[in-house]
């Protein structure tokens, strides 16, 4: 989410923001290759992410709270392409990213906005 968030404020590539977070120290306990995945989908897909922002929340992604934005990347890449991943799991994750690190209130606009994603994209997928 972090590196989601920060490629709002300024654009940069896959391999510059990898680089970046392989640097951190907590790295080496994350999942490097789902990390990898979110982050390569999220970033490379975002517009196609924001299009499903779109149809399923009343506020165009682009005025999103960067945070809230990030959040909803993450989620919707994992609720498209991380099946194994139950729909519960992954907007209760959201739900409380979005309470850590987001505006008062927006973990009510990102359960919204995904509570109608997972039937869109998740019925698609079955």
């Amino acid at each position: 989410m972090q590196a989601l968030y920060q490629v709002q404020f300024e654009e940069q590539s896959l391999d510059d923001l990898l680089q970046q977070f392989v640097q951190d120290k907590d790295y080496p306990h994350v999942d490097q290759d789902y990390f990898r995945l979110l982050l390569g989908k999220g970033l490379l897909q975002r517009d196609r992410l924001d299009e499903v922002i779109g149809r399923c929340g009343e506020i165009p992604a682009a005025q999103l709270d960067p945070v809230e934005h990030a959040v909803l990347w993450v989620a919707l890449v994992e609720l498209r392409d991380c099946i194994d991943v139950p729909s519960r799991v992954v907007l209760n994750e959201a739900i409380e990213l979005t309470k850590q690190f987001g505006a008062e209130g927006g973990h009510r606009y990102v359960n919204a906005v995904l509570d109608r994603a997972v039937i869109e994209i998740r019925s698609a997928a079955s």
